[in-house]
């Protein structure tokens, strides 16, 4: 078998200058790239199956659909709990593990959050909603796989 790596960058830009205040004060939007490719999302297979290195595969897309998914769950429920974020980043991995007859499946995708939030009070409370958020993702719960977490809460 053959592992397939992949690392995608999901970053929220959507801060409008109050962070999560109150679940209206945020918009959505995010970024998403990885090292080496276009900004803008264009698509074609895995290089191992001959597509183009700088175009985002489906591969990039699954795991940046995790990392989306469990970003805007995570900011809905700082939002509830009070907790003001300013900024995520995550740098999402995960591995494919290819198959002799030439398919495969995903095997793991870990979560890589940093969040900056406003009170360090609530670093352990922020950390803890990463498990609430896994546990609400349409995507996570899609999976039929683990989706690992190591978040890193600065207060900036």
């Amino acid at each position: 078998m053959k592992n397939h790596n992949y690392k995608i960058k999901v970053e929220w830009t959507g801060n409008e200058g109050s962070g999560t205040l109150n679940y209206k004060s945020y918009n959505r939007n995010h970024k998403i790239s990885s090292e080496g490719k276009y900004d803008k999302i264009n698509g074609s297979s895995d290089p191992s199956f001959l597509g183009d290195k700088s175009k985002y595969n489906p591969e990039d897309l699954f795991i940046s659909s995790v990392s989306a998914c469990h970003m805007l769950w995570y900011l809905h429920l700082c939002s509830v709990n009070k907790i003001v974020v300013t900024e995520y980043i995550d740098n999402a991995t995960g591995i494919m593990k290819e198959t002799e007859n030439g398919s495969g499946k995903f095997t793991e995708v870990t979560l890589n959050p940093t969040v900056k939030i406003t009170n360090i009070e609530l670093i352990k409370k922020a950390n803890e909603l990463h498990s609430e958020a896994n546990k609400m993702c349409f995507i996570a719960n899609s999976c039929n796989f683990e989706i690992k977490h190591k978040p890193k809460t600065i207060v900036g």
